[in-house]
């Protein structure tokens, strides 16, 4: 059934920017059936600023390497919508992590910004969650993301003093998951997970937050402050 004006209008729009055809028309594909307008599908950074500027979308879901280079135009062009439109969402979805950027991306403001690894998204369904979450202006972050940022943060000793459960634990906090959502997926007791949250906020010198984009803000801070 096609939408009227006024659902038309309220409905998320959004700018695909990668450079594998496959998986740009895939993901255009994906969205259009969750009812998520794509205004423009590019292959490179250039072609992804130019049509931000052109479309206003709400969201941009962005590879990190792309044309001419491959290396981290993608995620420079992230870095840069994120200074000129605060108000933009940006997914990064990529193979790699970019240590370095993927730090600095997430050092700021973390409401509305996510980072994925293509090959660890395993379910549609929790694939558009987490975009519409990031839409809302929460925030996801793959576990592997922030292992690989904390290997490089020079508070190595700080970052030591947790036990494995408790980086097992400021890893789910960083993908944006609740308590009970920590709970489940460490199949502890929710109990368990706030005396674990309240140990890593204090080893790191944090203070911990109610909301969980709150916690991923204050967690990314540190990490991306002292990489």
């Amino acid at each position: 059934m096609t939408p009227s004006p006024d659902d038309a209008g309220t409905r998320l729009r959004a700018v695909v920017a990668d450079d594998s055809v496959l998986l740009r028309d895939g993901l255009v594909r994906l969205l259009a059936e969750a009812d998520i307008d794509v205004a423009a599908a590019v292959g490179d950074a250039e072609q992804l600023l130019e049509a931000v500027e052109a479309h206003g979308p709400d969201l941009v879901i962005v590879d990190v390497r792309m044309p001419p280079t491959h290396t981290d135009e993608g995620i420079r062009a992230a870095l840069e919508l994120r200074v000129t439109r605060p108000d933009l969402r940006v997914l990064v979805l990529s193979q790699y992590v970019e240590e370095r950027y993927a730090a600095e991306l997430l050092a700021g403001d973390t409401a509305g910004v996510g980072y994925l690894l293509k090959d660890r998204v395993v379910d549609v369904g929790e694939f558009l969650d987490t975009v519409r979450r990031i839409a809302d202006g929460g925030s996801a972050v793959d576990g592997e993301v922030v292992s690989q940022i904390l290997q490089r943060s020079r508070r190595r000793a700080e970052l030591e003093r947790l036990t494995p459960r408790e980086r097992e634990v400021l890893e789910a906090l960083a993908e944006g998951l609740s308590n009970r959502g920590i709970a489940d997926a460490l199949v502890i007791s929710q109990g368990a997970v706030e005396k674990h949250i309240s140990n890593v906020f204090s080893k790191l010198d944090l203070a911990a937050e109610d909301h969980a984009h709150r916690r991923v803000l204050a967690v990314l801070t540190y990490l991306g402050s002292n990489d």
